[in-house]
């Protein structure tokens, strides 16, 4: 539970750092897609969305190539199914919390030092 606090403190932290502008992973000025015009009007989509991105680059800075290409999949995969959701708010927060949750649990999983 510790790490977990740890790697969410830094994911945050990291977060913070993103401009409040664009604070999105993506350019909202290009957003086109209904799910990225939907996340840029929410500000708890936008907040998920830079949680998650935050928590998918740190991830694949620790993770070894092999399993980050499947964690990339993974994201692939993932990113296919928000678009499902469209401009659908509740759906897309489902969406987020679930791919948080699998990235929370590939950090869990990792060999920490200490």
């Amino acid at each position: 539970m510790r790490f977990h606090r740890r790697f969410l403190s830094l994911a945050l932290l990291c977060a913070g750092a993103a401009p409040l502008a664009n604070a999105a992973s993506f350019d909202c000025g290009k957003a086109r897609l209904p799910d990225e015009i939907a996340i840029c009007a929410d500000r708890a989509l936008n907040d998920k969305d830079v949680e998650l991105s935050t928590k998918y680059k740190l991830l694949s800075g620790l993770l070894a190539m092999g399993v980050r290409g499947d964690m990339q999949d993974r994201q692939r995969a993932w990113l296919k199914l928000r678009r499902q959701c469209g401009r659908n708010v509740e759906c897309l927060k489902q969406r987020y919390d679930e791919r948080i949750g699998e990235l929370d649990r590939v950090y869990a999983g990792i060999q920490k030092p200490l």
